[in-house]
């Protein structure tokens, strides 16, 4: 089968489209093959081993899977002998390191059917990025209806699905994105929408309950400023010094009732499906920038490298139209 593997880190011209050995389903596997996948910030993490921490995931020297790529959309091809959720013909989604190839074997765990009014390059957007929107917002940030919530970064992968998902929740949402995306941002949901171009939400009187730190780059001292009294701020992606600057939320917020800190999302079979039902209720709808063939895998990472994407760069691996 075709797959885009790396064989060491670094930059993105080390991504070559290969033949490798079809993988066959374990006992409690599923065989996918797969129709669209789409891009993360995790995935040029791991192709260049930066920070160095996401190399305790993917081999400290070299890769230990070669194949990028995490989100993924197809039909079920064949499945293990302990599977009862699945059976071949089934329409999937779900989340599992090596989707950039044309088959994928996957923990039944890890995928849920999809909706039948989305595509495949619907639901292959979905899974990462609106697994840390609802985590962050629902786990670590406790939304409740009425609250505000802010979305730094609204306009990306993240950003975009949690903003919905926010206004699903009930809240009064502020998302905070450059010029080109005010428009897009308020189509979605935004009640509000911030260019941070011309204006410094950390610098205003208004403060907010939950903040979501999706991209963008301000001090964690900017955003204990920006929160209410009792104010949670939580940080899903940034550069280095974001991360390491929400570690150190515990001690920035002593002598205050505000909360702040970082997460990492999980894969969570009844969170997956807990999306996969706001997408067939039309509560979340993907936002999708631009599309490459499998063999461009290396132009989408570059480009989303850029940090301008909007919302979600997919892969398509079979063109259904053929």
């Amino acid at each position: 089968m075709k797959a885009v593997v790396y064989r060491k880190y670094g930059p993105p011209d080390l991504l070559r489209l290969e033949d490798i050995e079809k993988p066959l389903p374990g006992n409690n596997q599923v065989l996918v093959k797969v129709i669209a996948a789409s891009v993360n910030a995790y995935d040029w993490h791991l192709l260049r081993g930066k920070p160095f921490m996401a190399r305790f995931f993917g081999g400290l020297i070299r890769p230990k899977n070669p194949v990028l790529g995490a989100d993924f959309a197809g039909r079920v091809e064949a499945v293990g002998g302990s599977v009862r959720q699945f059976e071949p013909g089934q329409e999937v989604f779900g989340c599992q390191q090596g989707s950039f190839a044309q088959y994928i074997s996957v923990r039944e765990e890890r995928l849920v059917c999809m909706p039948a009014n989305i595509s495949f390059e619907q639901a292959a957007a979905t899974p990462m990025a609106a697994l840390t929107a609802l985590q962050a917002l629902r786990d670590y940030g406790s939304i409740q209806p009425g609250q505000r919530v802010l979305i730094n970064g609204a306009g990306g992968g993240v950003g975009t699905f949690a903003v919905q998902i926010a206004r699903s929740f009930g809240a009064e949402v502020t998302g905070v994105c450059s010029t080109r995306n005010l428009e897009m941002v308020r189509s979605i949901g935004a009640h509000h929408v911030i260019d941070y171009n011309h204006e410094n939400f950390t610098k205003s009187d208004r403060s907010y309950d939950l903040i979501i730190g999706a991209n963008g780059y301000h001090s964690i001292f900017d955003y204990r400023r920006a929160l209410s009294p009792r104010g949670v701020y939580i940080m899903t992606g940034g550069s280095n010094a974001q991360m390491f600057q929400a570690s150190l939320g515990g001690l920035v917020s002593v002598g205050t009732r505000k909360k702040l800190g970082g997460m990492m999302a999980k894969v969570d079979p009844k969170d997956l499906a807990f999306l996969a039902k706001l997408l067939e209720e039309g509560r979340i709808k993907p936002v999708i920038d631009r599309h490459y063939p499998l063999g461009e895998v290396p132009q989408a990472i570059r480009y989303i490298e850029e940090g301008h994407a909007r919302g979600k760069i997919i892969i398509v691996v079979e063109d259904e139209r053929a």
